[in-house]
């Protein structure tokens, strides 16, 4: 037994149910589709009836909050995760649904905030320095005059 349900945003700033991903990406609640189901896990009593388990799913393709850039990125990154263009998240480790939709929500954000973050910079070579140089050939050097100690004396 499952249900399909989108919940709204109110107008006016950022709703409740909005997945804030950065300080400039919101995902409003408008763009996000939740199914529930029964979840195997812990539950007690409660489990024959309660659909505690929590599907999540954004279509990212056809998202509006997204740059071409950011879509760009969030493609490439997450393609194995997409099903046309649709990036679904499960949740079933808590006994409340509340709970696991928080938990669904959370890992949306921090997944999509990883896949639009910009590359790091590319690492600029440079040479060691002269004091990192002579360290590392002393410490050689000793290590030599430690194994050299160990020999037996040659006549």
């Amino acid at each position: 037994m499952c249900r399909s349900r989108a919940l709204t945003a109110h107008d006016g700033g950022m709703a409740e149910n909005d997945v804030r991903v950065s300080a400039g990406l919101v995902i409003p609640a408008a763009e996000l589709s939740w199914r529930f189901s029964r979840s195997s896990g812990p539950g007690g009593q409660g489990v024959n009836t309660a659909d505690s388990r929590v599907e999540l799913m954004w279509d990212a393709g056809a998202s509006t909050v997204l740059s071409p850039v950011q879509r760009e990125r969030l493609i490439d990154r997450l393609g194995s995760r997409l099903v046309d263009g649709v990036l679904t998240i499960a949740a079933s480790e808590h006994r409340a649904q509340l709970r696991n939709r928080d938990a669904a929500r959370a890992r949306l954000a921090a997944l999509v905030a990883e896949a639009v973050r910009p590359p790091a910079p590319p690492r600029r070579a440079t040479k060691p320095t002269r004091g990192s140089t002579e360290r590392r050939l002393q410490a050689k050097q000793r290590r030599t005059d430690v194994k050299r100690m160990r020999q037996r004396p040659s006549d």
